[in-house]
């Protein structure tokens, strides 16, 4: 699988993840599924930068300690984003100006947050790589959150 073909998997199972968590067929409960989907998402990904980065063996050795302890740091915006798309969805049909603003304000501090933790792991990756592949981790970083936020986009209706 290319890394395009990939990335438009990866982002197509994080649009649909919260309806996922919901499916509780087979007896299986919302919180496993949705660990077992997440679980996959980060294997996906991590595929996808491997591939991307094109690292030697002694860059990868000090590298993925330092990728993993940031997706640990990531996924909690993540599930941030999630909880707030998830309150949106429920706010949808009866949007008031006090639910508007909390939305908007959420918003604002998951993405100033975000970039505090990009911003606190750039030692950290400097650390262990070059900076120009640094700059590619990043950039493969943001392709991704950019293909996530596309189909998210797409798939979250204005506020009335």
């Amino acid at each position: 699988m290319t890394p395009k073909m990939m990335l438009a998997t990866l982002a197509a199972v994080l649009v649909a993840a919260p309806a996922l968590a919901q499916d509780t067929t087979a007896g299986a409960r919302p919180a496993d599924t949705m660990e077992q989907l997440r679980e996959k998402i980060r294997a996906d990904k991590k595929l996808i930068v491997a591939e991307a980065m094109g690292l030697t063996e002694s860059e990868a050795t000090a590298f993925w300690p330092v990728y993993d302890a940031y997706q640990r740091d990531l996924s909690a915006i993540a599930s941030r984003q999630m909880k707030l798309i998830q309150d949106y969805a429920a706010s949808y049909q009866a949007m008031t100006p006090p639910v508007a603003r909390q939305l908007l304000d959420n918003s604002l501090a998951i993405e100033q947050d975000r970039v505090r933790l990009m911003q606190s792991y750039v030692p950290k990756f400097r650390a262990v790589l070059s900076d120009p592949k640094v700059a590619r981790y990043y950039q493969i970083e943001n392709k991704i959150r950019a293909a996530v936020n596309y189909e998210l986009a797409a798939a979250i209706p204005l506020v009335q």
